[in-house]
């Protein structure tokens, strides 16, 4: 008698069924949307350390996200474990990101020195190799 109960979906005096349904897991909407985004024309790009998504004066964090994109579609899919943050920490970020800024110009002036130099007007590469040898 027990039993019955169990396997019953409605109240007393209803049908019994006659095999238990099996819920679908949640991983059909991760594959949707992967299938979605592959019908897109994403792809990964590698290297990107950290994401900062600013909403609403919160901050979403991900650390090391996976990141695809599809240009053409105008489409950024970043996933991955995020942290919010709150406005309270919002200066903090911007003084680090006004750091980062600061330090890219200098970088880039170093990265002229590397490149080969201009030639003068009129000089051809032998007569500049020519000029150096003596």
């Amino acid at each position: 008698m027990k039993m019955a109960s169990a396997v019953r979906t409605g109240g007393k005096g209803s049908v019994r069924r006659k095999k238990k349904a099996v819920h679908k897991t949640t991983t059909t909407d991760d594959k949707r949307l992967q299938n979605t985004l592959k019908r897109l024309g994403v792809n990964t790009i590698p290297g990107i350390e950290e994401v900062n998504i600013f909403k609403d004066e919160t901050v979403i964090h991900f650390v090391n996200p996976k990141v695809q994109a599809s240009i053409a579609a105008n489409t950024w899919v970043v996933s991955g474990p995020s942290q919010s943050k709150r406005p309270d920490n919002l200066p903090n970020l911007k003084k680090i990101a006004q750091q980062y800024q600061r330090q890219e110009p200098a970088g880039a002036e170093d990265e002229d020195d590397e490149d080969v130099p201009d030639l003068v007007d009129g000089e051809t590469f032998e007569e500049a190799a020519k000029q150096e040898s003596s």
